[in-house]
């Protein structure tokens, strides 16, 4: 799906200011309320745009220890571990990847001894053969998609200049 500028546009103030209405984005972006529906409906349909609730703290909701455990699987059991997994409440992601395991997952914990208990779950999910936590210190780079957007937009641009010029 190709993101133009004027789609760069809006998703820059969708990340920047998600509390904004329609009608105000609209205003600011210099364009008909209609086109930007049009636009963000667009979004939504090719799966650029997939949520729009709030971004929660785990450790504003007391959980504020947070690793890393990958997860080695018995081959051909992957989803029904995929499956125990979204049954752990500090599962907050789990990945299918390549290399050292077979999973992923992202864990919130109230302490060590909380996540020391939730790893000792995982580990009897039936077709779970070992796992390997790490621990996260501190956050470097909060998850982010605004340099993304914005990189892909200048690309976009760029080809478009590019395309203009072979025309000419």
């Amino acid at each position: 799906m190709a993101v133009d500028e004027l789609d760069t546009r809006i998703l820059r103030l969708l990340l920047e200011q998600p509390r904004t209405s329609v009608r105000e984005y609209a205003r600011i972006l210099g364009i008909a309320r209609g086109t930007l529906q049009a636009r963000l409906d667009r979004l939504e349909r090719d799966g650029v745009i997939t949520g729009t609730g709030p971004t929660l703290s785990p450790a504003a909701l007391g959980h504020p220890v947070l690793a890393f455990v990958h997860i080695e699987v018995t081959q051909g059991h992957l989803d029904e571990v995929g499956e125990a997994l979204a049954a752990v409440p500090e599962i907050i992601e789990a990945f299918s990847i390549t290399g050292g395991g077979d999973l992923l997952t992202r864990v919130a914990a109230r302490d060590n001894a909380h996540l020391e208990d939730v790893i000792q779950q995982l580990i009897q999910l039936p077709g779970v053969v070992r796992t390997r936590t790490e621990m996260v210190l501190r956050e470097r780079v909060p998850h982010r998609l605004l340099p993304l957007v914005e990189a892909v937009g200048r690309a976009s641009a760029s080809a478009g200049r590019a395309a203009d010029e072979k025309r000419l």
